[in-house]
């Protein structure tokens, strides 16, 4: 696996990182929530928006 690929992730694989079904996963996607960019027809989702969703997720719940 390349860097770039690495970085970005499938969203079976979100689901797995934030133990969530994947109709929650893509609701977040559609909220804007969770930030995700289409390559052809697959979506994927930066670690990087993973890791933002999460924090901003515990600053709420603070």
């Amino acid at each position: 696996m390349t860097t770039a690929t690495a970085e970005l992730l499938t969203v079976p694989e979100v689901m797995a990182r934030l133990k969530l079904g994947r109709s929650t996963v893509y609701d977040l996607i559609r909220s804007r929530r969770l930030t995700s960019i289409t390559v052809g027809r697959a979506r994927r989702v930066p670690v990087d928006a993973v890791r933002e969703f999460i924090s901003r997720e515990i600053g709420e719940a603070a």
